[in-house]
This record gives structure tokens, C-alpha cells and sequence, in this order.
């Protein structure tokens, strides 16, 4: 198994992106500098930052850290958080002495006065009115205290007071004296070169996030000091539009323009294509199986890689003649695997590493259960198996319902993979579709093994309710599904619109979600329903998971209003035989009513 996190040994591919950002911060005449590692969640943002730090934290004269804002929401305020914990990291790396010393101690204590001056408007009632005052009369608010004192005043003037304090020439100052005792301190202590990673912005709270690039314009102003923050841009961009509302008749983008203004190099990491995806995935099934010999491995498929990056595979015939020790069979193995679930996984995952990653250890994991068990299950047979799993959960249940019934065998996966259609019936409602069509020529064919130990332990999918773990996607992903759920026409029409962006996997999960909450419903929401259908239409590969639960739904919890929608969706789909057959049925169970408008709308 692998840990599901970053990494410092490159298996991407990014050798070239982390030389370009070293190239940024080292080049002194672009220093300050501030750098953008963006892409989507799961894309490797936090394993090229490692990669880039580790090379640098070589240099004895620069100082390198990475900072989670994300770890100290609830607990301080970001900005002052940031910028305590470059101060601790100059004085655990550096041990300034004297002069250096009282610098550094100056910057601590203006950290109080920050945090102060952040919080002082939202809280400062709750301190001036329930005594806690003594750090405040430090800080020259004797005016405001000898009025609370004296006369009977409300919070809100308490609130102004305290603002009209915080905007007088005291913070100018202490930002001022700030940068100077930083410069300083950088001088005293020979940093050559700051370098702090920003990790996980994207997965902060809005205010945080501002909050953390207000910090980092703050250091902005020294040389020698570069921000790396890995982060997916739109995450970003959305949190300054939540924060500053676009003018009315003004078309400026306001979060494009932020983030633009306050990064200055984005460096674009690139959606892996497949030959990347199956060299990411060999690379990790070779550590997987041949831990000894991975560290020449590696080195030794970068060394050819060079020769030809663009095309370049790892083939038996490469690996096999130098590393002649190895087991022929288990190195032919390993490489099959990587070619039958590359070309998968690059299109349904948008060939994001982490989901690739979780999906093998999905499948290690469950190879070690059956051999506690005493079974020894093929790989290429568990994988075919979990591929339907995760991107086609309606044929994955169908096919667990028929081996169980037929001990293994099933008779209709048989017809499936000969191309005998004409004598499929349960499963005919997959003929059409691309992705299924592809994964049956997937080798090796199932119909002459028995499948029952696979979907043993598979069977936690088969469980009815559908919980999604928000660690499991992007935020965007998650913020498309809350959108959805909220019954809110201008949301569901906002998720609808950027829909598009997911991959396979994150629609078919969200798509899931939408599904469980109508089947468990005694009384489904029209606007659920709306929001169900309408991002059903989003995608090709979710029209026969569609029409899959709208099967499944009794014809007493069809009302009125979803016929029309019902319609409409097999008309995007072009599924007529299947809608006669849905509304034969909603027909022939449903009352009355519902008859008279099935047979007027499809007239």
C-alpha cells in the first residue's frame, strides 16, 4: 500500500516544474517573489512544493517551511499564525544571538499588537466590557476605556471607538517599524533566501484565506522572500467574489484581478494524459512489489525516460535485461495491470494521482483480506471488477445480484463480452454506452471465472446508503453537490454550469448522493428531483445511472411535476424504447391521474 500523501520522490513527471519555480526564487532579480502551484484537488500541488523545498532546504543559507493555515482555523487568526511560525522557523534554524535576539523579540511582540488590530473591531466590546483589559491599556486605548468607564455605551459605539483607533497612525507605524525589524533580522542572521510554502488554502474557510494573502503582502517587501502557495485558483477567486461582491455594470473579473495582482508566477500543473498515468501507476505497483530494488528502478527509468520523455513506456523488454534478478512472472504482472487500468483511470479521474492512488490501495487492501482468508485473487480480475465499482455502481450491482444467483457465472456477461447483445436482457440497458463497451474489451474477460470471492470483498459498495466522505472530493466537487441540495433554482443552474469541470469519478459520485437522498425519501422534493435530472444531463456517462434509479422509484412517489423533466431527459439521451418502457410501467402502477399526464406530455 501507499501513504495518501504528499511526496518528495517525483513519480509524476514534474522534474521541469519544480526546476522552473527553483528558478523563480533563486533568481535574485525577480526576488520577492510570489508563486501559484495550481491545479485541481489530488492533482500533486503539495507533492511538487515538497520536492521544490526539499532541493532548496540544501542551500545552509536559505530558510524553508511549509505553513497549514487550514490546522489553525478555530484556533488563531491566519494571519498572525503565518506569521509566528516563520519567526519560530528563522529562530530554530538560525539561533539568532544579541543584536539579532532583540530584533527577533520585537517581532514577536508586534505579533500581539496584530492580533489586536485583527480583532479588535469583532471582539473589542467583549474585552473592554467584561474586564479583561489590562494588554489593551498597553496598546494606548485609554480613551476608549475611560468612556466605557464613565458612561453607559452601546456595543456598536464600542465597535467604532475601537475602529477609529485601529485606523489612526499606530498601525502605520507598528507595520512599519515591522518591516524594518524583519529586513533587519534577515540581514543579521545571513538568510540569503525566505521560502514558505502556503499548503491547503483551498481547503480554508473564505476569511482565512484572505487573511493569508493579506500575510503574505505583508513580507512582500523584502528581498529574499518568496511565497509558494499551492492552492486550486477558482477556490481562491471564490473566496475574494464572496468577500467583495462584483459593482453592478462593472465587468471586471474582482477575483481574477486579486489573485493575479498578488501572484506573480503561476506555474500550471497539467492534467496527466495516459502514457503519464501508466508510468505513475508502474512506478507505484513496482514499489509495491519489488520494495528492494525500487531505488535503482526509479533511477534507472529516469535515465531513459530523458531520451525520449514525450513517448517513452516502461516495457518488459527495458526493465527485464537490467534488473535480471527479478521475477519474470511478477514483473509481467505488474507491468499488464498498469496498461489495463491506465487508460481508465487517465479518463475517469482526469488523471489525478490521488484518486489513482486510493483506487490501488483499494485494491492491495483487498487482496491481503483474501489471502487472511486463504484465497488468492487475481489482480486483473479484482481491478476489471472495482473499475465498475467506482465509475458504473448501477452494472456493478446488477452483475453482484446475477453471479449471486447463477454461483459465479453469470450467463448475460458471457453474451456481453462474445457480442451476443440480441440475447441480453437485464443488462441491455448498458448496449449504448461507450464506457461500459470499453471496459468489457478490457483483459481479462470475466464470463469463465467465478466471481463470487470478488464481490465478497467488494461488497461494502452494495450498502444502501450512499455517505461521501468530503475528503474524497475536490472542493468544487463538494460545493457543486451542496449546491444542489439547497432547492435553490440560481444554485442548482450555478452547479449545472460548471458540472462540466468534474471528472467521471466525482460526477458519478455526486451523482450517487443525488440518488440515495430520492430513494430514501417518502415524499421526493421537486426541486431535488430537478436537480437530480438536470446534472444527470450533464454528462453521457451518467445517462444509464439515470435511468437506472428512475426505474427504481415506485410509480406512488412520481408526481406530476417530474414527468415533464422525465421527458425531457431521455429526449437529451435519445432513449425512447427505454422511456416507453418507464412510463408503461409508471402507467400500469401509478393512479389515475398520473396516467393522464404521462399519456399528455408524451403526446
Amino acid at each position: 500500500m501507499w501513504k495518501d500523501s504528499e511526496t518528495n520522490i517525483d513519480l509524476l513527471d514534474f522534474d521541469y516544474l519544480i526546476s522552473m519555480t527553483k528558478d523563480i526564487i533563486e533568481n535574485d532579480e525577480l526576488s520577492p517573489s510570489s508563486i501559484g502551484v495550481y491545479g485541481d484537488w489530488g492533482s500533486g500541488k503539495s507533492s511538487l512544493a515538497e520536492m521544490a523545498l526539499k532541493e532548496l532546504s540544501k542551500n545552509e543559507d536559505y530558510v524553508c517551511l511549509k505553513f497549514n493555515g487550514w490546522l489553525f482555523e478555530g484556533y488563531e487568526d491566519a494571519k498572525t499564525a503565518l506569521i509566528g511560525s516563520i519567526l519560530d522557523k528563522i529562530a530554530e534554524k538560525k539561533k539568532p544571538q544579541d543584536k539579532a535576539l532583540d530584533t527577533l523579540n520585537r517581532l514577536y511582540k508586534s505579533i500581539d499588537f496584530f492580533k489586536l488590530a485583527s480583532k479588535g473591531v469583532k471582539y473589542g466590546a467583549d474585552f473592554l466590557i467584561t474586564g479583561g483589559i489590562g494588554t489593551i491599556a498597553d496598546l494606548t486605548l485609554k480613551s476608549v476605556l475611560s468612556s466605557v468607564k464613565e458612561t453607559n455605551i452601546s456595543e456598536d459605539q464600542v465597535k467604532k471607538s475601537m475602529e477609529a483607533v485601529f485606523k489612526n497612525s499606530e498601525i502605520r507605524d507598528n507595520l512599519k517599524s515591522f518591516q524594518d525589524d524583519f529586513k533587519d533580522l534577515l540581514d543579521k542572521t545571513n538568510i540569503k533566501k525566505l521560502v514558505v510554502f502556503i499548503d491547503e488554502l483551498d481547503r480554508c474557510n473564505h476569511d482565512t484565506i484572505l487573511e493569508t494573502l493579506e500575510a503574505i503582502r505583508l513580507f512582500l517587501f523584502a528581498p529574499g522572500t518568496s511565497f509558494i502557495l499551492g492552492a486550486d485558483e477558482r477556490q481562491v477567486m471564490y473566496a475574494v467574489r464572496k468577500k467583495f461582491p462584483e459593482v453592478e455594470g462593472n465587468h471586471i473579473d474582482i477575483g481574477k484581478e486579486y489573485l493575479e495582482k498578488m501572484i506573480q508566477y503561476p506555474v500550471k500543473i497539467p492534467q496527466l494524459g495516459v502514457k503519464e498515468v501508466e508510468y505513475y501507476i508502474t512506478c507505484l505497483l513496482f514499489k509495491d512489489a519489488f520494495k528492494n530494488d525500487f531505488g535503482p528502478f526509479i533511477d534507472y527509468v529516469r535515465s531513459e525516460k530523458k531520451k525520449d520523455f514525450i513517448n517513452f513506456e516502461i516495457k518488459y523488454e527495458i526493465i527485464a535485461p537490467k534488473f535480471k534478478k527479478l521475477d519474470e512472472k511478477k514483473l509481467r504482472e505488474t507491468i499488464s495491470l498498469s496498461k489495463q487500468l491506465s487508460s481508465v483511470l487517465s479518463s475517469s479521474l482526469k488523471g489525478n494521482p490521488r484518486h489513482c492512488k486510493r483506487f490501488l490501495n483499494a485494491l492491495s487492501m483487498r487482496i491481503k483480506m483474501a489471502s487472511f482468508k486463504g484465497l488468492d485473487l487475481d489482480k486483473k480480475v479484482l481491478a476489471k471488477i472495482m473499475l465498475i465499482e467506482y465509475f458504473k455502481d448501477s452494472l456493478y450491482k446488477q452483475l453482484s445480484d446475477l453471479q449471486s444467483n447463477e454461483k459465479g457465472k453469470p450467463k448475460e456477461l458471457e453474451f456481453i463480452e462474445n457480442g451476443e447483445w440480441e440475447n441480453v436482457v437485464k443488462l441491455k440497458i448498458w448496449k449504448d454506452d461507450s464506457w461500459v463497451l470499453n471496459w468489457v474489451k478490457l483483459e481479462p474477460a470475466l464470463f469463465d471465472t467465478d466471481l463470487q470471492p470478488y464481490f465478497y470483498f467488494t461488497r461494502e459498495s452494495l450498502q444502501q446508503a450512499h455517505i461521501i466522505s468530503s475528503s474524497s472530493l475536490s472542493t468544487e466537487a463538494n460545493l457543486i453537490l451542496k449546491n444542489l441540495q439547497t432547492k435553490s433554482d440560481v444554485k442548482i443552474r450555478e452547479s449545472i454550469k460548471k458540472a462540466p469541470n468534474l471528472s467521471p469519478f466525482e460526477a458519478q459520485e455526486v451523482l450517487k448522493e443525488l440518488i440515495n437522498q430520492i430513494q430514501i425519501s417518502s415524499d421526493i422534493d421537486s426541486q431535488l428531483f430537478k436537480a437530480f435530472i438536470s446534472f444527470g444531463e450533464t454528462k453521457e456517462s451518467l445517462y444509464s445511472d439515470v435511468i437506472m434509479a428512475l426505474n427504481s422509484l415506485p410509480a406512488d412517489k412520481i408526481k406530476p411535476a417530474f414527468i415533464i423533466r422525465t421527458i425531457e431527459f431521455f429526449k437529451v439521451c435519445k432513449k425512447t424504447t427505454e422511456l416507453k418502457e418507464l412510463t408503461d410501467r409508471w402507467i400500469k402502477e401509478g393512479p389515475e391521474k398520473l396516467k393522464k399526464i404521462i399519456e399528455q406530455e408524451l403526446k
